[in-house]
Order: structure tokens, then C-alpha cells, then sequence
């Protein structure tokens, strides 16, 4: 293999990433180039040689794949956040499914195929909530999302992701920075006021929130600022400013503090409420979440008899959406906010059946198998790298004969589907479902049986 940095060299792409971007093979070898599509042959320049890859750039492209588009984003190349804007949307779909099936065969060695994917009936303005990194030189803002891999910050406040109404909400922000002289926090020397804007949506009631991510205890002017909200959203519920004085590249603080209006928004979610706070981890596309949700309810299918534990419960969205379906409802979390969320969510919806305990998924589990308790079915939704291998041996010591299992990472639920499989489960349903358009995430949610 002769290949070498600045070489130009033409391919044909075949395949698609976990990151969206294209390969193609020179020699055997695999070259990366993001915005390429399978059936594109292009002229790439050669960026980057590493031992097992090459990263290259389009430098033309000579004949397009049938699946290619034209971007409807003028900032999509530059962006980090839309990987498969040239791409049709039937296309995408066909790769999400083919990214879980193949995690499934290649990691998990498991023999199934994917019923189906869950395609969105929208792939734009979808999000319900957006976090902008800020940037303001001369009282003049640019707020935007980074470029792919770096903090370089790519102006786009008109984002096709987000609700078209937020572009108001940064208006309202800037003509606040400008009268007010406002700073945007540095990184490298940890000074400056402003680091995120931050806005959340509930597409169920239009409740939108404000929030400003700061470093400092208060922020001046606030008056002002709540005015030009309240004049950009008919729906304002709520402003508060996220208080976040480390050095560090984390968005959001430990404390917020509610400076207009309510501290949560609520939304509504398959008929029942739930409050949103800025930290309340909660599903970006609410249609999606509604049919990923409605799948795991159809896997499960619970009869009303049922004891039913939910491990990585958040503020308790999926538990509580099938507690009126099931005799007793334990979701176990290890964040205590989200833990408050749940049991306020519960009461909310004067669902009595549910309990919830802040713990860390194996602790709890075993401390409820410990006790007794002997689910039905178990529920999980981990976080994207998947389940420790001993918490298959509590869930298994519970005597629960069902898992249902939602996944935001396909290759750690091939993972641990293996490990199920090792352990005397089969694996029954499995589907994807595209909560992210545009993007190259995906879910997944499968049914295991203990044999």
C-alpha cells in the first residue's frame, strides 16, 4: 500500500460508518470520507494515514450515487451534527437497519434478523430541546454548534433540527449581549459570563423554556432579558439561569436558579405528564419517543398482573407509560434529580403502583432481589456503553423471565445480548427505530426470554 498524506486518489463508496461517514477501499485499504454516500465515486484527498485507515476529503465528485441529495442545510459540511444530509431518507433508514443487523451477526453472533425500522414522520424541527455554544466579539453574538471534532463554534442559529422559534430566542439573547456588553466564556482562561444558550420544548402543551448556562451566580439585567423572551415566545413557561463556574467543557452545573415563571416545563408523552427540567435527561423527538415507547409496550406485553422493574429509569418516562398496564412498577436510577422527577411524574399522573429508588443499577437490583422481589419483566435503558456483565447475573437470580431492552448504542446491545445468549437467553423481537433523523444515531429495542 502506497497511499500517503495529500495523495488524491479515486474511490467508490460502499459502506457508511458509526459516524456517518463513507468508505471506500483503495488497495484493500479503507479510506473515511465524510459526506459521501454508497454508489458515489469520488476523487478524495488523502488528509490523514493511520496503520489501519485513511481519512480523506471530497475533492470531486465524479459520478453521483442514485441515493445522493443536495443538502438542504448551508452549513451542513461544516457542522459536526448532520452527518447524512446528502443522503435520501430512505437510504438512511436502509443503513440504521443494516448497522443494527450487522452488530447483532458480526458482535452479538447471534443469528436474528431485525423486524423492521421505525422511520420518522418528520426529519425536520424535530428536537425539543437545543444547546448553543456562544461566542461574542465586539457585544456581537455568534451562536451556533461546532464544527465536526473541534470547539470551533459553526453560526447557525436557524438549525433545521431545532423548532423554527428558537432563531427568535437567540435573537432575544443578542439584543441582550449587545445592550448589556456581555462576555462569552473562554475555555482556555476559564473568564467570560456566557457559555450555552439553552432552550427546551414540549411538544405536547408548546411550553418552551429559556435558559441561560453562565459563569457566575447571577446575570445583569434580568428584567430586560425576561422582556425580550416573553416578546420572541407566545408559550414561555419558564427562564432560569444554569449556574456552571468549573473549568471545564461540561454544558450544564449542578444549580439552576428560576429568575421568570416556573422552574420546569411539562409535556405530554403517550397521555401522561411529565415534568422537564434543564437536567431532566428526556427523549429529544417526542413522535419518536412515542412509537419507541409504544414498541417497548408491545414487547412487553404486560397483561396487569405483572411486577415490572425498570433499571436506568430516568425520571421514569418508560415505566411510568406502562404502569396502568402492570401490578407493581420499581424503577431504580442513579441520579437524584432524575429520581425526583420520577416520583413527581408519578404523582402527577396519580399512578400509585410506582416506586422509585436511587441507586445504581446493580446495587439496586440486587438489593431488591435481596428483599424478594420477583419481577416479571425487566426493563432496561442503559446509557450507550451498555450493561455490566453482572448485572445479567442479579437480574437472573430475580427469576425474571422477560427483558426488554432499549438501546441507544447497537454494538453494546450486541454485547450484551451475547451475554444473555451465554447465559440461557434467546433473543425474541428486535427493531430499530430512528430517533434521530439526519444523524447517524440509532435505536434499537429487543425482547429476551429466559429458556
Amino acid at each position: 500500500m502506497n497511499l500517503k498524506k495529500n495523495d488524491k486518489i479515486e474511490l467508490f463508496i460502499d459502506a457508511v460508518t458509526s459516524e456517518g461517514s463513507g468508505i471506500g477501499r483503495y488497495n484493500g485499504f479503507a479510506v473515511f470520507v465524510r459526506g459521501t454516500v454508497p454508489g458515489d465515486k469520488i476523487r478524495t484527498h488523502i488528509i490523514k494515514i493511520s496503520k489501519n485507515y485513511a481519512i480523506g476529503i471530497i475533492d470531486e465528485i465524479l459520478e453521483p450515487s442514485p441515493e445522493r441529495i443536495e443538502s438542504d442545510c448551508p452549513v451542513s459540511k461544516m457542522c459536526g451534527g448532520c452527518s447524512l444530509r446528502n443522503m435520501s431518507y430512505q437510504e438512511e433508514l436502509n443503513y440504521k437497519l443494516s448497522r443494527v443487523q450487522e452488530a447483532v451477526s458480526r458482535i452479538g453472533n447471534i443469528d436474528f434478523s431485525v423486524e423492521r425500522i421505525i422511520g420518522a414522520e418528520t426529519i425536520k424541527h424535530y428536537r425539543n430541546k437545543a444547546q448553543y455554544p456562544v461566542l461574542i466579539e465586539n457585544g456581537i453574538l455568534t451562536a451556533g454548534f461546532y464544527a465536526y471534532k473541534s470547539h470551533r463554534i459553526i453560526p447557525c442559529a436557524d438549525c433545521l433540527l431545532q423548532p423554527a422559534e428558537f432563531e427568535k430566542g437567540i435573537a432575544a439573547f443578542s439584543k441582550w449581549i449587545e445592550k448589556n456588553q456581555i462576555t462569552s466564556y473562554d475555555e482556555k482562561t476559564g473568564r467570560g459570563l456566557l457559555r450555552h444558550i439553552y432552550f427546551r420544548k414540549a411538544f405536547g402543551t408548546d411550553e418552551i423554556m429559556a435558559c441561560a448556562v453562565v459563569n457566575a451566580s447571577d446575570i445583569p439585567d434580568k428584567e430586560y432579558l425576561i422582556s425580550l423572551l416573553q416578546r420572541a415566545f407566545d408559550n414561555l413557561k419558564s427562564v432560569v439561569i444554569n449556574i456552571n463556574k468549573m473549568h471545564t467543557n461540561v454544558i450544564l452545573g449542578s444549580k439552576t436558579k428560576t429568575i421568570w415563571g416556573s422552574d420546569k416545563i411539562c409535556d405530554i408523552l403517550l397521555c401522561k405528564k411529565f415534568v422537564v427540567s434543564p437536567q431532566s435527561f428526556y427523549q429529544v423527538n417526542h413522535s419518536q419517543c412515542e412509537r419507541l415507547y409504544s414498541l417497548a409496550a408491545e414487547y412487553a406485553n404486560l397483561k396487569g398482573g405483572e411486577t415490572v422493574v425498570d433499571l436506568y429509569c430516568g425520571a421514569g418516562t418508560i415505566g411510568l407509560t406502562l404502569a396502568d398496564k402492570c401490578r407493581k412498577l420499581v424503577g431504580i436510577e442513579l441520579v437524584p434529580s432524575a429520581i425526583e422527577n420520577a416520583r413527581e411524574n408519578a404523582a402527577l399522573n396519580g399512578i400509585k403502583n410506582a416506586e422509585f429508588i436511587c441507586a445504581d443499577a446493580f446495587d439496586g437490583a440486587r438489593q431488591m432481589e435481596q428483599m424478594g422481589l420477583k419481577p416479571d419483566l425487566v426493563i432496561l435503558d442503559p446509557p450507550r456503553k451498555g450493561c455490566q456483565k453482572e448485572l445479567f447475573d442479579v437480574i437472573e437470580a430475580m427469576g425474571a423471565g422477560r427483558i426488554v431492552y432499549v438501546s441507544c448504542d447497537s454494538a453494546t446491545l450486541a454485547r450484551d445480548l451475547a451475554v444473555l445468549k451465554e447465559k440461557g437467553w434467546q433473543l425474541c423481537r428486535l427493531a430499530a427505530v430512528d430517533m434521530f433523523p439526519r444523524t447517524p444515531h440509532v435505536e434499537a429495542v429487543a425482547l429476551v426470554t429466559k429458556l
